[in-house]
């Protein structure tokens, strides 16, 4: 059974290079593969790694209680991007055999009374920066997928959501006019990718405050940034490429042409197929280790920023093939692990593949 997963989800790989980068490739039976790990997860209480501060003993309690929508998935924002990959896969395949256990497990999770409490949540005391910026930026992600979906269960989980999403547009608008330095890493404090998501929110719902301030601070971040030391890349724990992340944001924040010249400058030796360790996929020696397998998902997300990247260029630029045929490289590397068999990756991963396979650039 094993290797039969494995071949369904290496298959995912090539019918995603064979058509337009970005376009949804999934056959409904690999859409069943990464649903089952996603209904899995969003149920299972246990194991969980809260990130919560304790502010005395009353705050003990079972993450279920705290968490009601999102308490499953090992952790929040694992939890969180799970109800968007189930989300995701409902609008792309409406007629799916599973889809009225998906609309199940979601209606349970996604009622107005649950999402209320995980408003409120963030209204306690040393709760300022939870989940900032990570959980919150895929907050919004599932947030914007509910947002343009002509469903009538859809439009009621998009209402429902809607106060946690008021209270975490309103962290954007007040935490980063503070933040003077971006946080460079390639993990959930990554500024870049908490900037990412939530710009493709701001943008897709018309909210100008905020999509103003993320375009404001992405220049003052990034915009001067020349030579980027990939060649450092990856770290032994990332699941997101700082240099390749910070690229695939400006090229949402830049006009075509003023991106083209700043990507340039910005990883100029990519057109001589350098640095090697940025364009060849991570090695993954334990997928039982929690740290170790989050490099399934680097892989998984170089592979979508590659393809991004390589649609933002002229279609003569040679550095358009090369990270085209890097990406095809991430993600034939990652895709027949997602099943891997232990709960360290199973958890999380199936939401970066379909990611992966259904996104396109902005």
């Amino acid at each position: 059974m094993r290797s039969i997963v494995c071949l369904l989800l290496f298959s995912v790989t090539i019918h995603a290079q064979d058509s337009i980068p970005g376009k949804a490739a999934m056959t409904p039976e690999q859409a069943t593969l990464f649903a089952k790990l996603a209904l899995k997860g969003i149920a299972k209480e246990y194991p969980n790694k809260p990130a919560d501060v304790l502010n005395n003993e009353t705050d003990v309690k079972n993450p279920r209680i705290v968490h009601p929508a999102f308490f499953g998935c090992y952790d929040w924002h694992s939890s969180v991007h799970g109800h968007w990959m189930l989300v995701k896969l409902l609008k792309t395949f409406p007629d799916h055999p599973m889809q009225k256990d998906v609309r199940a497990a979601l209606a349970a999770n996604l009622t107005a009374a649950n999402l209320k409490i995980e408003a409120d949540y963030f209204s306690r005391p040393n709760a300022k920066s939870y989940e900032r910026p990570y959980g919150w930026s895929w907050l919004l992600k599932l947030a914007e997928e509910l947002h343009d979906w002509d469903d009538p269960q859809g439009k009621e989980w998009s209402k429902n959501l809607q106060p946690l999403t008021d209270v975490i547009v309103t962290r954007y608008l007040e935490y980063f006019p503070k933040q003077t330095y971006p946080i460079r890493s390639g993990v959930h404090s990554s500024t870049v990718f908490g900037l990412t998501f939530a710009l493709d929110y701001a943008k897709a719902v018309g909210h100008q405050p905020l999509q103003k301030l993320i375009e404001e601070r992405s220049r003052f971040y990034y915009s001067n940034d020349v030579n980027i030391p990939a060649s450092w890349e990856p770290d032994g724990a990332d699941f997101f490429s700082p240099s390749l992340m910070e690229a695939d944001l400006m090229r949402r924040v830049l006009p075509e042409a003023e991106f083209q010249e700043w990507f340039k400058k910005f990883l100029p030796d990519l057109a001589k197929s350098e640095p090697k360790s940025l364009l060849f996929p991570a090695t993954v020696t334990d997928r039982t280790d929690p740290q170790i397998v989050h490099l399934d998902g680097l892989n998984l997300s170089r592979a979508w920023c590659m393809n991004h990247l390589a649609e933002a260029l002229d279609k003569n630029d040679p550095v358009r093939q090369i990270l085209l045929d890097a990406a095809k490289r991430h993600a034939d590397a990652a895709l027949p692990h997602i099943t891997s068999g232990d709960y360290a990756g199973e958890h999380w991963l199936a939401s970066f593949a379909v990611h992966l396979l259904t996104s396109s650039k902005r």
